[in-house]
């Protein structure tokens, strides 16, 4: 509903055109927010279809309308520009309405010759028989202007775009579809905040506001010029200082600018644009000497306010050209910006001033390490990597410094880059150039290299670098190296099942004085809530992920956050929240397209879901293309992960050889690291696909190798995972029985936990070797009543467990798994009496059919479809046929919507 349908005063508009009445609306609102359209919608009205309509718009020397008795529809616009003998026109029609008048007039308020009187002094002098009213035109909100985003660009527009558009634009419609316009015209998949900045000033609002401004007399347009220069409104005061004239001068300067519309007050006592990219257009007009003399007087200025705004003392003053002033006054920006967890503003500020060539080598000695160290805890960008790989190569830079910046970059390049190589070099050299002078900076390096997820190094060597961490860490008096060495340390013993990560990670130092503190103690939290969700400690995880996240948030540590939330995501896989899980993935991948390494969890989520869900296509797209992280450049945990799924899929695609290589070389580099709770989400498939691929004594020595790597550990997934890779094994060596005890055993550990999806993937296990084995026991057994009864008993057990995987399955939404289960349970069903013939579907899809139709849609090939579901290709292909004629499908593709459409059978 629009602002003018909710209007009090449609209502008697509408009786008026009816012949009842006379109505006057005048309606009112600064360029560009809409009086025009507003006019040509009331125009559409039903009722003014019966009534003359007369439309008029001022200053156009039109020939003036003939008006008179009935009922009329009087449209008149730009009612300010309107000449004297169009003025008198109006109040004679005003003064002397006729029953079944409507007249709406619309017009600039800031532009009428005497405010708050559309046509002039004296005020008309409305008849008792006029209703009049005022209807004032409103900007728009920021919903607003994002929808008109969206409708505009579509999945272009991110929330961060259309809130930089609404911020410019002041919310005036005709510059945000004026922007919009040149936003559309773009190329680039999304449309970011660098966009809309880019744009620049549309033409309307430019010269609208610089004939505004040269209408001012010359001595009162430095006013206007300070407006721009301050870039925001201020008081009076501020404005005339910056502008440099005396007080009574600017007070009439001032005057002028507000008669004339070229400064509005924005809020009480606040002076400036109404439109914010106004003085945008204003200030590429001021002469250049001027202009650097108002921006030395707006330095002046702000620097008298408290607190300081030092970013904008460093912009006025570089602007002025004080080269030495706004270095001193960037360094105070961002160290204000950083005390107050604002990095990524830290990190714009820092990126630009280094980015100048000119800034001499003490100056970039003080700001490259502010400018790493926000990087690392906040959210880098590709320009800062490029800023500090410049900043380490310049030989003017102490040595110290320099390794100080290696350290940074170092941890960029691994952490966020995914350049895990780089990064490792660039963390040893520091270790070396830092040595004993920088001891604290030292020890940081030290206990970067002492992570254990990155896939280089062994546990014995994180474990020493720890050590000669701590000791250096230990022996100064610096609290955040104590900090950074603790946080690892807890990860650390989480990760190996040490019997002292409680304690550890309840020692972390959350309250820190140092800010360092708290940045290392909430990534020591995050990291060890993801240690522990690898683990299988599902609770004690989300509880440390959830105060992780608070502690980052709070303290504006942006790079630990998104971590935590790609860890969340992983959370949601496991405990089988997997509504709007994918879409989640999708948006996360997105808003961190530039970071392959925090994108890295989202991939695997996405992919797994989508092998569930059989899609296997976008399995191996989301596993391994994508933007996805190389293996030797990805966590151990995830990449143990991820080759767990692409064995499975290379299983289930009939090909065990293929499944071997994949799971040989993710399991070497879990045995090099020595950490086997990382080896959960692979052993099971990896033991499998080695005995499928006809290596039996290997496969039982990965199983052993698996179980002997996590004695005296607690890792409840590991241990669950132990079990479950035994009954693969007894399964692949033909033992039935001991199988299907081994998996029930395992989906009874799942169910602790509890993992859903691993639930019913071993239950259905153990129903599948009960099957086989207790059809093997009848069959020994012979004629044996007694055997017979205990085969049936054990048969109906299996059976039932399958409906239950079944319905776990669907509720999941993983329809590959679902149709496979299905498929064993008919054909271990009792057949159900019904009447001779075969069942009369009509145009329904059948449940075969609709199984078909479901697996074709997600991108299954025939073939595959053939091996889920235990059909030849010949009779997919027949079904698949059926199902597109049935439901009216143009493609495979488009099975899954019309099939949807259409309804249960």
């Amino acid at each position: 509903m629009t602002a003018v349908q909710r209007s009090p005063w449609l209502a008697p508009l509408r009786l008026a055109l009816g012949g009842s009445g006379s109505v006057l609306v005048l309606v009112e609102g600064p360029a560009g927010l809409g009086k025009s359209r507003a006019l040509h919608r009331l125009s559409g009205l039903p009722e003014a279809a019966g009534a003359r309509r007369v439309v008029w718009r001022c200053g156009t020397a039109q020939e003036r309308p003939e008006t008179g008795g009935g009922p009329a529809l009087l449209l008149v616009d730009d009612v300010h520009r309107a000449a004297p003998e169009e003025t008198e026109w109006l109040r004679g029609v005003l003064e002397r309405p006729w029953e079944g008048l409507a007249a709406v007039l619309a017009y600039r308020p800031e532009e009428l010759g005497t405010r708050g009187l559309p046509l002039g002094a004296p005020a008309v002098s409305y008849p008792p028989a006029l209703a009049v009213f005022r209807h004032r035109l409103r900007v728009w909100s920021v919903d607003r202007v994002r929808r008109a985003a969206s409708e505009s660009l579509g999945e272009r527009a991110t929330p961060e775009a259309a809130a930089r558009l609404h911020a410019c634009s002041g919310g005036v419609p005709q510059v945000v579809a004026d922007l919009l316009g040149t936003l559309r015209a773009g190329p680039g998949s999304r449309c970011t905040t660098a966009d809309v900045d880019a744009a620049g000033v549309p033409v309307r609002l430019a010269e609208l506001v610089l004939s505004r401004t040269d209408a001012l007399a010359p001595a009162d347009r430095p006013v206007v010029w300070a407006a721009a220069v301050l870039g925001e409104p201020a008081a009076r005061d501020e404005l005339l200082s910056v502008a440099g004239t005396d007080p009574a001068r600017g007070r009439a300067a001032l005057l002028a600018a507000l008669a004339r519309a070229a400064l509005s007050e924005v809020s009480q006592g606040r002076y400036g644009f109404s439109v914010p990219l106004a003085a945008t257009a204003v200030l590429e007009r001021v002469p250049g000497p001027v202009r650097e003399e108002l921006h030395g007087r707006a330095a002046r200025v702000l620097a008298r306010r408290r607190p300081v705004p030092w970013a904008e003392v460093a912009r006025h003053r570089g602007a002025a050209g004080r080269r030495k002033g706004w270095l001193k006054a960037v360094e105070k920006a961002a160290l204000a910006a950083v005390a107050g967890g604002h990095h990524e503003e830290a990190i714009g500020l820092l990126e630009r001033t280094l980015a100048v060539p000119e800034v001499p080598a003490r100056f970039r000695a003080r700001l490259a390490p502010l400018l790493a160290r926000s990087a690392v805890v906040g959210l880098r960008s590709d320009r800062t990597v490029e800023v500090l790989t410049q900043a380490v190569r310049d030989p003017g830079l102490p040595v110290d410094v320099r390794g100080q910046l290696r350290l940074d970059l170092g941890l960029m390049l691994a952490n966020q880059v995914g350049d895990l190589a780089a990064g490792m070099r660039e963390l040893e050299s520091a270790v070396e150039e830092l040595g004993e002078v920088r001891p604290a900076l030292t020890s940081r390096a030290m206990v970067a290299l002492a992570m254990p997820e990155w896939p280089t190094g062994t546990l014995a060597g994180h474990r020493e670098w720890l050590r000669r961490a701590a000791g250096l860490a230990h022996a100064g008096d610096n609290e955040v190296a104590r900090a950074a060495v603790a946080a690892n340390h807890a990860s650390l013993a989480v990760a190996c099942g040490d019997p002292r990560a409680r304690e550890l990670v309840a020692a972390l130092p959350v309250d820190g004085a140092p800010a360092g503190c708290r940045e290392h103690a909430a990534r020591g939290l995050c990291n060890a809530a993801d240690a522990a969700l690898w683990r299988g400690s599902y609770q004690w995880g989300e509880e440390l992920l959830a105060a992780g996240l608070d502690l980052s948030a709070r303290i504006g540590a942006s790079y630990t956050e998104q971590t935590a939330q790609g860890t969340r995501l992983l959370l949601d896989w496991w405990s089988g929240r997997w509504a709007g899980l994918g879409e989640r993935c999708e948006r996360f991948v997105s808003d961190t397209a530039d970071m392959p390494v925090v994108a890295a969890d989202a991939h695997l989520v996405r992919g797994m879901l989508a092998f569930a869900q059989g899609d296997w296509t976008e399995a191996v797209h989301w596993l391994t293309a994508l933007g996805a992280p190389a293996p030797e450049c990805t966590r151990m945990p995830l990449a143990a992960a991820t080759a767990g799924t692409l064995t499975r899929l290379a299983l289930v695609r009939g090909d065990p050889p293929a499944a071997a290589d994949q799971a040989g070389a993710a399991w070497t580099a879990v045995s090099d690291k020595g950490i086997w709770a990382w080896a959960a989400e692979l052993a099971p498939w990896a033991v499998e696909a080695v005995a499928r691929a006809g290596d039996v004594t290997a496969a039982r020595r990965m199983a052993a190798e698996f179980a002997r790597g996590l004695e005296g550990q607690e890792a409840p997934s590991a241990r669950a995972a132990v079990v479950w890779s035994r009954a693969a094994l007894e399964e692949c060596e033909g033992r039935h029985r001991e199988a299907a005890g081994s998996y029930r055993k395992a989906a009874a550990a799942y169910r602790e936990l509890p993992r859903p999806y691993a639930w019913a993937l071993t239950t259905e296990g153990a129903a599948r070797c009960s099957l086989t084995g207790g059809a093997e026991a009848s069959g020994a057994a012979g004629d044996r009543s007694d055997g017979a009864a205990g085969a049936d008993g054990g048969r109906a057990q299996a059976v039932a467990s399958l409906r239950r995987c079944v319905e776990e399955y669907t509720e999941l939404g993983a329809v590959y798994d679902a149709a496979r289960a299905r498929t064993l349970l008919r054909s271990h069903q009792p057949p159900q009496a019904r009447r001779p013939g075969r069942p009369a579907f009509d145009d329904r899809l059948s449940p075969r059919e609709r199984e078909v139709a479901e697996l074709a849609a997600r991108g299954l090939m025939n073939r595959e479809i053939a091996v889920v579901l235990h059909l030849s290709p010949r009779t997919v292909e027949q079904h698949v046929a059926r199902a597109i004629r049935k439901t009216g499908a143009l493609s495979r593709r488009d099975l899954l919507r019309t099939e949807k459409d259409a309804g249960p059978p």
